[in-house]
């Protein structure tokens, strides 16, 4: 059966690869391992160019050499949207006895990644 497969990068990686040894990850693979049986015509990458945070610098840099990467493979398209990041005001789970029950916190979010079937 012919398939397209869609992938939200922010939530492959923030669900699944964030935190673990495998940042490097074959989607093609992925897909014969998860459809087998299927013919995957096309795959589509779902994305925006990440900020520099202050706690990881390097982020832009790892994420380009990652796209770079990526445009090497056959039947793989990239569909950027764009990143939003702002500092918001957040309740505590466990707000101390004494003092706010706020932090400030750097929120962010992907918005308008968009692509045609």
């Amino acid at each position: 059966m012919r398939t397209y497969v869609y992938v939200d990068g922010f939530n492959l990686y923030y669900g699944a690869l964030r935190g673990t040894p495998y940042k490097w990850l074959n989607l093609p693979t992925l897909c014969t391992l998860l459809l087998p049986g299927y013919q995957v015509e096309k795959m589509k990458y779902f994305t925006a160019h990440i900020q520099a945070r202050p706690d990881d610098p390097d982020q832009p840099t790892r994420q380009q050499v990652y796209l770079r990467a990526l445009r090497t493979l056959p039947n793989l398209e990239i569909i950027l949207g764009h990143f939003l990041m702002n500092a918001v005001s957040m309740r505590l789970v466990q707000p101390p006895a004494v003092g706010s029950a706020f932090v400030r916190v750097i929120k962010t979010e992907e918005k308008g990644s968009e692509g045609s079937g």
